[in-house]
Order: structure tokens, then sequence, then C-alpha cells
């Protein structure tokens, strides 16, 4: 894994109500990644660019809802999830990361 691939695996970070709850509780944070990335690679990608240590990642494929806009239908983008869990005294602030 080179360090070109590793600063394209993560999209953006997910902030939702059910992200912040699950990163209150139990101390892991949920990104959103590129469709092919693999779990040591978000493992890797995370502890290179937060400087931190990765205890485990679980992942998910979402598919995208189909939509009607009036008579014409269309579906959202898949994606895919990974929930990070960080080792015991570790912590991302995503409010301070630039």
């Amino acid at each position: 894994m080179n360090d070109h691939r590793l600063m394209q695996i993560i999209l953006a970070p997910i902030v939702t109500e059910k992200a912040t709850f699950v990163a209150e509780k139990s101390n892991q944070v949920a990104f959103r990644v590129v469709a092919d990335a693999t779990k040591p690679e978000i493992k890797a990608a995370v502890e290179l660019l937060f400087k931190v240590q990765v205890d485990s990642v679980q992942v998910l494929n979402r598919k995208g809802k189909v939509k009607r806009f009036g008579r014409f239908t269309g579906h959202r983008r898949n994606e895919r999830k990974a929930y990070v869990s960080l080792k015991d005294g570790q912590e991302i602030n995503l409010a301070e990361v630039n």
C-alpha cells in the first residue's frame, strides 16, 4: 500500500446523529470511503492521516435509494461506510482536523 493510494481512501467523515452517538458511546468514528477499499487499507489510511492507533474496522455497503422526481425516476449513489474503532486513549476530534 503506497501513501498516494492511502490518501485517497477516506472521502469524508460522517457527521450524523447516529455517528455522533456511536462516537460518544464506544470510541468509534464513521467515515465514507471509496467503494473498493479493504479493511487493512482503511486501517492504514486512518493511522496515517490522523496519527492514531486503530483497533478494528467494520465496513458496510449501502445501496442508493430509488427516488422519483415528478414523473422521472432516479437513484441516489451507492455508498460504502467504515466504522473505525480506536484503541483506548486514542481520539479523533473532527472539529479541529483541517
